[in-house]
C-alpha cells in the first residue's frame, strides 16, 4: 500500500452530513492534543495532509482521507474542557452516528499519550471497541518525550492497563522520530486484506 498517495477527501461536521460508507474504513481516535493529525501525517509520509495545531480541540469534524481503496478517518478529539456544552454535544452526536451507522469499519487506532495513564474517556473508547468487537491497536504517542527508564516503566504499566480491552497490538509511536510508523502501517494493511 502506498501510504504517500493518501489524499484529503472531505470533512463532516454534523451527523446529517455524513454520507454512507462506500469503502473499508480505518478510524483514528483519541483525546484532544494526543497527536492524531501528526500521526496521520507521519503514517502517510506527508507533512500537511492533516492540519496540525498547537491548540487542542482543533479537529472538530470527521475528516476522511482516501488511501487507495480505503478511507482513513480522523475522528474529533475528545476530552477538551474549553469548548461549549453545545459543541461537546455536537461532537458526541457525530461520533455516535459514525459508529452506529453500519459503516465498513475494519479497524481502529486508539491514540493514548504514553506519558500518562488512559483517561476515563480513553477507557470508554477502549471498552466500546471491546464490547462491539472492533479490532484495534493502541498507539502510544509522544514516546520520544520519555527518558529510557520512564519509557520502559510506562510501557509496562500501559500494557497492563490496556490488556483487558484486547488490543491487537500496543505500539509506542513518535511523530518526531517515526518510531512505530512501520508497525502501524502493517496493522492497517492487515486489517484490509
Amino acid at each position: 500500500m502506498r501510504f504517500e498517495s493518501a489524499e484529503f477527501v472531505r470533512s463532516y461536521g454534523t451527523a446529517e452530513q455524513l454520507v454512507p460508507s462506500t469503502a473499508p474504513e480505518i478510524a483514528f481516535a483519541g483525546r484532544s492534543n494526543v497527536g492524531k493529525s501528526s500521526l496521520l501525517n507521519r503514517l502517510c509520509g506527508r507533512k500537511t495532509l492533516a492540519r496540525v495545531s498547537s491548540k487542542p480541540g482543533k479537529t472538530v469534524c470527521i475528516n476522511f482521507f482516501r488511501l487507495e481503496r480505503i478511507f482513513l478517518v480522523d475522528l474529533p478529539g475528545y476530552g477538551y474542557a474549553r469548548v461549549s456544552r453545545g459543541e461537546k454535544e455536537r461532537w458526541s452526536e457525530l461520533m455516535e452516528h459514525y459508529f452506529n451507522s453500519g459503516r465498513d469499519l475494519r479497524f481502529a487506532v486508539q491514540l493514548i499519550d504514553m506519558r500518562h495513564p488512559p483517561s476515563a474517556d480513553d477507557e470508554t473508547m477502549l471498552a466500546f471497541y471491546r464490547d462491539q468487537g472492533i479490532p484495534f491497536v493502541a498507539a502510544l504517542t509522544k514516546c520520544d518525550k520519555l527518558n529510557k527508564s520512564d519509557y520502559h516503566k510506562m510501557l509496562t504499566q500501559l500494557t497492563e492497563q490496556l490488556s483487558p480491552y484486547g488490543p491487537q497490538g500496543i505500539v509506542p509511536f513518535s511523530a518526531v522520530s517515526g518510531a512505530g510508523t512501520q508497525e502501524l502501517r502493517a496493522a492497517v494493511e492487515r486489517a484490509v486484506r
